[in-house]
């Protein structure tokens, strides 16, 4: 996908991760539509950005999410990717961890991103990139972890899914994968306190290589063992 003219819905545009992938895309030339849960930073980022289309969401409200393609696809002519940043992080042995946070991390990590995504498979025509930012613990779970691995999981586990029931209408399905950035992601937990952490990999390095993935049309973003992330082109055999 040539980035530069694309039309991209960015959800969860208000976090770290997600505000840089918007500048990113502006940079290249996208035309952007954000959206967030924090309407201070929401408002100021869409000026910064000069001026997009700019939403509040919430991830409990699951219907506003699914809705969110639509309205970004009228604000900007048409849809061509939708990339969801949206997540947050709870830490704790599993057997202590009350059950609201549970459901948050569920709701927040794998039902809203799903609801957003899912939302987007209905818009025509159907943008023909979709992306989302699951994280290396869904597939390398992590101890004091378990739910928002799990939820994590969950997320990365529909993305294949879907790849694979999109295949022959051309649409590119990335999972990314990501590692442990220094955005302070950990520091902002809904509960619980962070467990040591591996050497954060710098943000916009990773940023830079998840727009690479995105023009290239890779189907995951993945660490490459040397400090970095790498693209993979190779679409999962179905089983």
């Amino acid at each position: 996908m040539l980035l530069d003219g694309s039309r991209v819905l960015v959800a969860g545009a208000t976090g770290v991760i997600g505000a840089a992938v918007a500048s990113g895309l502006v940079e290249r030339g996208a035309r952007v539509a954000v959206a967030g849960r924090n309407p201070t930073r929401l408002a100021q980022h869409a000026a910064d950005l000069g001026g997009v289309p700019a939403s509040r969401i919430d991830a409990y409200d699951l219907d506003g999410c699914a809705d969110l393609a639509h309205w970004a696809a009228d604000r900007l002519g048409g849809l061509d990717a939708v990339v969801v940043t949206i997540g947050v992080a709870a830490f704790g042995p599993a057997d202590t961890q009350p059950e609201p946070v549970t459901e948050h991390v569920f709701t927040v990590n794998a039902l809203a991103p799903i609801a957003v995504l899912r939302g987007a498979l209905a818009v025509r025509p159907t943008p023909g990139t979709l992306a989302a930012v699951t994280g290396v613990v869904a597939e390398r779970p992590q101890r004091q972890m378990a739910a928002y691995s799990s939820a994590k999981a969950a997320l990365s586990g529909w993305l294949t899914a879907v790849r694979a029931e999109r295949r022959s209408q051309g649409t590119v399905v990335l999972d990314a994968r990501l590692p442990h950035l220094d955005t302070g992601f950990a520091d902002r937990a809904v509960a619980g306190t962070p467990p040591p952490l591996p050497r954060p990999v710098p943000l916009d390095e990773t940023v830079d290589a998840l727009l690479e993935a995105l023009e290239s049309d890779a189907v995951l973003l993945a660490p490459n063992g040397t400090g970095g992330v790498t693209a993979d082109h190779r679409l999962p055999q179905p089983h």
